[in-house]
């Protein structure tokens, strides 16, 4: 599967959050959306982009924007990551992986030389009607927060 397409409407969704609540694409109709799509709760890359977004979350909510992490791991260990980290956003557990599909965003890996398939550190930026505005691909997990909210700014202003 390929990327969503920039000005397109982003695929649907209907996944559990971290607390079991199912979130639909059709729930943030009216707001600006962060998806943004990591390997695996509790590792060093996306630990570090959880909690620089969980340390700029004021930021997204005065612009107010909502903010989804996905992930195919599990609801357990979604709850287990966001209580650890105290993260004040919404993960989703993709563990039949329909979403990171439907996003373009699994596929095909390479670690020390080793090939395998996971997610692939991608976000995306979406408008009040659920339009892809911008798409971050190779996201730098230090940096990225910032980048999308600058971003969002920008684009809020037009």
């Amino acid at each position: 599967m390929s990327l969503p397409t920039l000005g397109k409407k982003a695929p649907a969704f209907s996944l559990p959050d971290q607390d079991g609540k199912t979130h639909t694409l059709a729930d943030y109709v009216g707001k600006w959306v962060l998806i943004y799509f990591y390997p695996k709760d509790d590792t060093p890359g996306c630990t570090i982009e959880a909690c620089t977004i969980r340390d700029q979350f004021k930021d997204f909510k005065k612009i107010k924007a909502e903010v989804l992490g996905v992930s195919t791991d599990s609801i357990k260990s979604h709850k287990r990551f966001a209580d650890a980290y105290e993260l004040p956003f919404t993960l989703l557990a993709d563990e039949e992986k329909k979403m990171v599909q439907a996003y373009g965003v699994w596929g095909e890996k390479k670690m020390m030389g080793r090939a395998y398939m996971g997610t692939k550190r991608t976000s995306f930026l979406l408008d009040p009607k659920g339009v892809v505005r911008k798409i971050y691909e190779n996201v730098k997990p230090p940096v990225h927060a910032g980048q999308v909210l600058k971003d969002l700014r920008e684009l809020q202003a037009q």
